[in-house]
C-alpha cells in the first residue's frame, strides 16, 4: 500500500512505503551540499528524476522537521525559510526528498544538506538583463534584486525613451564602495552619455573629449574620492560561422584615464601605443590601481581594426597595478602583477577583495571579452604570497566571467554559461576565511522553472548595501537632456 499525496498540500506527509535510492537526488537549481547565506531567499527547487510529486523533509540544526511538496517542486514559505535558516546559522539543514514515479511507487533518495555560512550577504544586487543578441539592444533593462527575498525592480529601461530608429544601449552600472548614492551607468545610442549619480544627483555627462579615445568605458569608483578609473577603447565585434564561442569582441585601442566627478575633468592615466590598457580596479584603501593590458604591435601601413580582427588569438592581456597618492591625485610607474601572457594564456577584469588579500580575475585563452569563451574561468591570486590557483569549486566547462566582491568578502558572484551554454545566468559562491572557494550555487527564485522560460541572460552582476533610490522615469527625464562636457586635462 502507497499513500497518495496531493500536489497541493503544503507540509505534505512522507511516504510509508518506498525503495532507497543511494544517491542524491537531481534537483534544479543545483542547491545539494551548497554553503548559502543565513539571509538568502528560500532555495526554491525541482526535483528532476521523473517524478510527478515529491515531499521534502527538512531539519534545522534545533532539530525542527518540516515537509514540503507541490507537484514536482519544493517551495519553502519565505517566513518559515528565515526561521529554519536563524535556528541553523553557522550549521547546516538536512534534506530528505521522496519522488513518486508514475507508477505509484515511491522513492526515497540519499539525504544532502545545505550549510549556512555565519556571514551575511548584502542585500542587493544589480545586472543588466539582456537578449542573448549582437546587434540589437531593444528592451534592456539594468534591474536590482532583493536577494533575501523575491523583490526585483528595474534601475533604467532603455525602452522609457529608445525607439528602433534611435535605439539605447545601457551598461557598466557601478557603484563606489557598495552605496547607490554615487553609481553611474552608460547610455550608448539615442541620447548617448553617462549617467553619473552623485551625492544622490543624477547628471549626464560626456566623457569624450578630443584627447581620449572615446568616453569612458569600464568604469571603477574610487573607494572614498569623488573619482572613477576607466578605460577608453576603440571596440569592434567578429562572428564564428563554427564555434561555440559565436562572437569575439576586440579592441584595436583602449587606454586608461580618471574623471573627476566634482571638477567634470578628465585625464590620462595609461596611453602606451603598444598597449590595449583596459579594465581598472581599485584596492580598497584607495592607494593601489589595478588593470589589464595586452601587448600587441602593428605594422605600419596596414588597418588596425582587421589586424586585431586577423590575429585575434594573439591578444593575451596581463594584469598590472600603479601606486596612487590621493592627496596629490598621481600615479607612480606601472609594475606587472600577474604574467599571463607567459602562459599562453589572457587575464582580465581583476577584482580586489575587500581586505586587500586576495585578487580575483578571469582567465581565457585570448581576448578581453570572455563572457561566451568555454575556456574562460575564475582564478585567484594570494596577494600575500603571490601564489595563482584556478577555483575549482566556482567554475565548469562552459564560460565564467563578469564577478565581484561583496563588501564583507564572504561571498562572490558571478556570471555561467554552464546550464545550456546559450544564456548567462548568476551564480554566487562562499568564499571562507581560509581562502577557500565553496560550491557555487544559482540565484534563487521564487518557481524553481523559472529559468526554463527567461530567455534572457544575466550580465555584469554587483554587489549593492542598498537599493537605488533615483527612480527610472527620474533618470529618463535626465537622458532626455545634452550632456554635460568633460574638459580634459594633462598631468
Amino acid at each position: 500500500m502507497y499513500l497518495v499525496i496531493a500536489s497541493c498540500t503544503s507540509h505534505p506527509e512522507v511516504p510509508s512505503e518506498y525503495s532507497k535510492v543511494e544517491r542524491v537526488p537531481v534537483i534544479y537549481p543545483e542547491y545539494t551540499d551548497v554553503v548559502v547565506p543565513p539571509n538568502i531567499a528560500p532555495l526554491n527547487f525541482k526535483l528532476m528524476e521523473g517524478c510527478d510529486v515529491c515531499v521534502a523533509r527538512v531539519t534545522d540544526a534545533a532539530g525542527n522537521v518540516q515537509t514540503y511538496g507541490d507537484g514536482f517542486k519544493v517551495l519553502f514559505p519565505e517566513d518559515e525559510w528565515r526561521t529554519m535558516l536563524e535556528q541553523s546559522k553557522g550549521k547546516q539543514l538536512t534534506v530528505e526528498l521522496f519522488g513518486q514515479k508514475n507508477d505509484g511507487k515511491w522513492l526515497a533518495f540519499k539525504p544532502f544538506t545545505i550549510h549556512i555560512a555565519e556571514e551575511e550577504i548584502d542585500p542587493y544586487i544589480s545586472y543588466r538583463s539582456i537578449s542573448p543578441s549582437y546587434v540589437a539592444y531593444e528592451m534592456l533593462t539594468i534591474n536590482q534584486r532583493n536577494i533575501t527575498n523575491f523583490d526585483e525592480r528595474e534601475i533604467y529601461n532603455n525602452m522609457i525613451i529608445s525607439s528602433e530608429d534611435n535605439g539605447q544601449c545601457i551598461n557598466c552600472h557601478s557603484y563606489q564602495n557598495y552605496s547607490t548614492q554615487n553609481m553611474q551607468f552608460h547610455m550608448r545610442q539615442g541620447n548617448g552619455g553617462t549617467m553619473i549619480v552623485h551625492n544622490g544627483t543624477p547628471h549626464k555627462i560626456d566623457l569624450k573629449t578630443d584627447s581620449t579615445i572615446s568616453a569612458g568605458v569600464y568604469p571603477a569608483w574610487h573607494p572614498t574620492l569623488p573619482l572613477i578609473a576607466y578605460s577608453t577603447n576603440s571596440t569592434g565585434q567578429s562572428f564564428h560561422t563554427k564555434s561555440h564561442a559565436k562572437i569575439e569582441v576586440e579592441d584595436s585601442r583602449s587606454d586608461i584615464i580618471l574623471y573627476d566627478v566634482e571638477k567634470n575633468e578628465v585625464m590620462t592615466i595609461e596611453n602606451d601605443t603598444l598597449e590595449f590598457e583596459c579594465f581598472p580596479a581599485w584596492t580598497p584603501d584607495g592607494k593601489t590601481l589595478y588593470y589589464c593590458s595586452a601587448h600587441f604591435e602593428f605594422p605600419d601601413t596596414t588597418n588596425h581594426e582587421q589586424q586585431v580582427i586577423e590575429r585575434y588569438t594573439e591578444v593575451k592581456y596581463n594584469i598590472y597595478r600603479k601606486s596612487f597618492d590621493p592627496e596629490t591625485h598621481t600615479f607612480g610607474p606601472h609594475e606587472l602583477i600577474y604574467d599571463a601572457a607567459s602562459k599562453g594564456r589572457s587575464a582580465t577584469f581583476p577584482r580586489i577583495s575587500p581586505d586587500g588579500r586576495y585578487l580575483l580575475y578571469g582567465e581565457g585563452n585570448f581576448g578581453c571579452f570572455h563572457v561566451w569563451h568555454p575556456d574562460a574561468d575564475l582564478h585567484l591570486i594570494d596577494l600575500k604570497t603571490m601564489q595563482e590557483r584556478k577555483l575549482e569549486n566556482v567554475n565548469s566547462n562552459r564560460a565564467e566571467s563578469y564577478h565581484s566582491w561583496s563588501s564583507n568578502g564572504r561571498w562572490m558572484i558571478f556570471i555561467s554559461r554552464r546550464d545550456d551554454n546559450n544564456y548567462s545566468r548568476l551564480y554566487m559562491a562562499y568564499f571562507d576565511k581560509q581562502g577557500h572557494a565553496h560550491k557555487a550555487f544559482e540565484l534563487p527564485q521564487e518557481d524553481p522553472s523559472f529559468y526554463d522560460f527567461y530567455l534572457r541572460s544575466f550580465n555584469v552582476p554587483e554587489f549593492m548595501k542598498e537599493p537605488v533610490s533615483v527612480r527610472p522615469q527620474e533618470f529618463a527625464a535626465i537622458a532626455k537632456k545634452p550632456a554635460k562636457k568633460a574638459t580634459y586635462v594633462s598631468k
